[in-house]
């Protein structure tokens, strides 16, 4: 089954836009309630700085839901944005560096990364 992104005429399977707004909502479900954490003593900019930006992804990957044929170079992007937290992450964990608690987390990013560099294999290149 496949569906058509917002003036968009390549068919698109129908997983791909609930797959990156899916993300999206996740993300700022995760992220948006980290603003009344306390941050890390020292680290306050770095901690609001991180889930300012992240946060804004998410915006990025709803975009890209709504029309994935027109932003299907973005979805690389994405990918990289979950690398960028799953990886580092579970590096750390192995050191020893990093608690268990973010090892679930830094696999949801990894298989919402995985869905992401899939939905880029099978989205047709928009025609021009």
């Amino acid at each position: 089954m496949t569906t058509q992104g917002e003036g968009s005429t390549t068919a698109v399977p129908r997983w791909v836009p609930w797959w990156f707004r899916g993300a999206a909502v996740y993300g700022l479900v995760v992220l948006l309630p980290q603003y009344f954490l306390p941050p890390p003593a020292g680290g306050e900019v770095f901690f609001y700085g991180f889930i300012g930006t992240a946060s804004a992804f998410q915006l990025v990957f709803w975009v890209i839901g709504g029309d994935p044929a027109r932003y299907r170079t973005l979805m690389l992007v994405g990918v990289v944005e979950k690398l960028a937290y799953g990886v580092p992450v579970l590096i750390l964990f192995a050191q020893g560096r990093a608690d268990a608690l973010y090892v679930g987390a830094a696999i949801i990013d990894l298989v919402l990364g995985l869905g992401f560099f899939l939905a880029w294999r099978v989205t047709p290149r928009r025609e021009r």
